[in-house]
């Protein structure tokens, strides 16, 4: 109690001196419209004038480019590696721009590409990359806005362009944000899935799922079918694949594509919507119906049938259904192989992953449950926007060995499995009643979606398949806007996707820090690479391709260090990176009224592993896109022309 006592006095010194609350601050040269973390710790930030890179441990202008008109939309980082795309506008011309986020420089420009890249996937040890494009995608919230997204595939190494696809109609676009009196903000196509480069082929789910020869353009495979059912965004599943093949959802049916010849061997039908998959072993398991987001205002709806099915991989037979699930399903999650949980609006309901038969279901009193997931000690952790409770599970028993024994993984085990899914914690922090309540809301729903941006699933046999193969393999290389714009979701969304929201330890390196690429791999763990195809176009150390102008990038530190400085620098934001790489979410953030001393909003952080308040951030009225950073303890935020960090409070 003396510790608590001490500690709280020390928050209540912070909580006195507001000038004390901000860690640093970065005054800009004009209001700030929009601000991105990145893998490497540094924080992207665009005013009315310029592009800034900012270190977001110190502050640090680590470089600046002048350029008018950027947008959230604009910037696009390229997954593992060190590069951005920028979609430029100038006057009656435009292009992209591949830049190092390290100094600014630029590696390669394309005016052949016109638009804001909206989604992308790359594969480095191919030389490809996938982006796709749309023009003139701003409208206002409420109003439908369909766009023709295009298809460019370009050679990573200098932006080459391979081929070309526009999609044959328009496709129905999604707000980056919602709310009240915006004006005009950017669309983007976070309400569809992102391209996926798998065995030589691109995959793309913007018209139903059509395939093509990532190389040459020539279509393989293509079925047409309604994507954003009743106007809701994602109702179909992100593709999965074991070693034959990669299966898509779609129109109420499972479609096995095989991976070597493209065709669909068989589809397993009238399942209805289906927005979530996961192989183990030889069984899919796919969950039907949940909670989605609406595409026009944002807004929840739940849409069934709900429940999870189990259907042979090898030939498409459904093995068996559970259908007692109510309205409002969650993600479902895996204690253990065997061992699957869902939660309803009422129930936190256990199944037999064998033979789809109930094991248990039990009250969880989570009011507007959105989500389950297995912290570490293997309770289940039933949450919504401002309530989280963890129960113990009960598992089936099983003398046979499970398939993730099999394949070398231990199950996660509860030494008190035999209770009944027993309330072990209980954690309620409800959103501040003072303030406009539209903004409020948004804010708070922001604040418990930061968990899911860190692949938030904290532990789960299932993951740490997914984590130790294919998923830090393939599923690492695309994005989406979705991992931006997290705080636009259902929390039903964001936890059946943070599974796959791996970093992998391996970077492909093509700006300044391919320069000491041997220096940098000391930093431990991390495989810092430059790549083949560009190895011979390095002179000096540098790759020379394009040379900026003074008048693209100022303000470059890089330029202005010693050789020493310089890796030590690059050796911080690499080491950030593998952080990050190992990084898993441990705290969930609640907006709320803070207790007495404070007497004031501000964020808490629960640990999902223990239920206590872990965690508090002195930010009583945070702009509606703050973001965290894990791994320097730090949380943005942008007033007028500046950018501020504010500590995270450790307990």
């Amino acid at each position: 109690m003396k510790v608590f006592a001490l500690f709280l006095c020390l928050l209540c010194f912070f909580a006195a001196n507001s000038q004390a609350q901000s860690v640093w601050q970065a005054r800009l040269d004009g209001k700030v419209e929009f601000y991105q973390t990145t893998d490497f710790g540094i924080v992207l930030t665009g005013t009315d004038n310029s592009l800034y890179a900012i270190d977001g441990q110190t502050g640090e202008t680590l470089w600046r480019r002048r350029h008018k008109g950027l947008n959230e939309t604009s910037v696009t980082p390229i997954p593992s590696t060190d590069l951005i795309l920028l979609s430029l506008d100038e006057g009656s011309k435009s292009r992209i721009e591949a830049v190092d986020l390290l100094s600014g420089a630029s590696i390669w420009r394309s005016d052949k590409v016109k638009g804001d890249v909206l989604q992308l996937a790359v594969e480095p040890e191919q030389d490809l990359l996938a982006v796709v494009l749309v023009k003139k995608a701003k409208g206002k919230v409420g109003e439908e806005l369909k766009r023709t997204p295009t298809i460019h595939v370009l050679r990573l190494s200098d932006g080459n362009e391979l081929w070309k696809k526009e999609l044959d109609s328009d496709v129905e676009m999604m707000p980056s944000r919602f709310g009240e009196n915006l004006g005009e903000v950017p669309f983007t196509l976070d309400n569809y899935r992102a391209p996926l480069i798998l065995d030589g082929r691109l995959y793309l789910f913007y018209e139903g799922a059509t395939s093509y020869d990532a190389r040459t353009g020539k279509e393989k495979e293509r079925e047409k079918f309604k994507i954003n059912e009743d106007g809701l965004a994602l109702t179909e599943a992100d593709p999965v694949f074991d070693e034959k093949y990669v299966f898509t959802s779609g129109r109420g049916k499972i479609r096995a594509v095989n991976r070597k010849t493209g065709e669909v061997e068989w589809t397993a039908d009238d399942l209805g919507v289906t927005p979530e998959m996961a192989v183990v072993g030889d069984i899919l398991y796919v969950r039907t119906g949940g909670q989605f987001t609406r595409i026009e205002d944002g807004e929840i709806k739940e849409k069934g049938s709900f429940g999870v099915s189990a259907i042979d991989t090898k030939n498409g037979k459904t093995l068996w259904r559970y259908k007692g699930a109510d309205k409002g399903l969650t993600n479902f999650v895996f204690s253990n192989a065997n061992t699957i949980l869902i939660a309803d609006k009422d129930d936190l309901i256990t199944i037999d992953a064998r033979s789809g038969k109930r094991i248990e279901k039990s009250e969880h009193d989570v009011e507007k449950a959105q989500f389950v997931l297995i912290n570490e000690r293997g309770d289940a952790v039933v949450g919504g926007r401002d309530e989280i409770a963890a129960f113990q599970v009960q598992s089936p028993k099983s003398k046979v060995k499970s398939r993730l024994e099999v394949q070398g993984f231990a199950e996660i085990q509860n030494p008190k499995s035999k209770i009944q899914n027993q309330v072990v914690w209980r954690v309620k922090h409800k959103a501040p009643s003072r303030g406009v309540f539209r903004l409020v809301a948004g804010i708070a729903l922001r604040a418990t979606a930061l968990y899911f941006r860190y692949g938030g699933i904290a532990t789960s046999a299932l993951n740490l398949v997914r984590g130790a193969g294919l998923a830090r393999s393939v599923l690492a290389l695309r994005w989406s806007g979705l991992k931006n714009q997290f705080s636009s979701f259902d929390l039903t969304t964001l936890a059946s996707n943070s599974a796959k929201n791996y970093v992998t330890n391996k970077i492909y390196s093509y700006g300044i820090a391919s320069r000491t690429s041997n220096l940098l791999n000391r930093v431990g763990g991390l495989q810092i690479t430059t790549p083949s195809n560009i190895r011979g176009k390095i002179i000096g150390g540098a790759i020379n391709r394009v040379t900026p102008s003074r008048s693209d990038v100022q303000e470059s530190l890089l330029d202005r260090i010693d050789p020493v400085r310089q890796v030590e620098k690059l050796s911080n934001y690499f080491l950030r990176r593998k952080r990050l790489a190992d990084l898993r979410g441990n705290y969930m953030y609640f907006y709320t009224d803070l207790p007495k001393p404070f007497d004031k909003k501000g964020l808490v952080g629960v640990n999902v592993h223990t239920g206590e308040d872990a965690r508090f951030i002195l930010v009583s009225e945070p702009d509606a896109r703050f973001v965290t950073d894990e791994t320097v303890g730090l949380l943005y935020s942008a007033d007028g022309n500046r950018l501020l960090a504010f500590d995270v409070l450790n307990r």
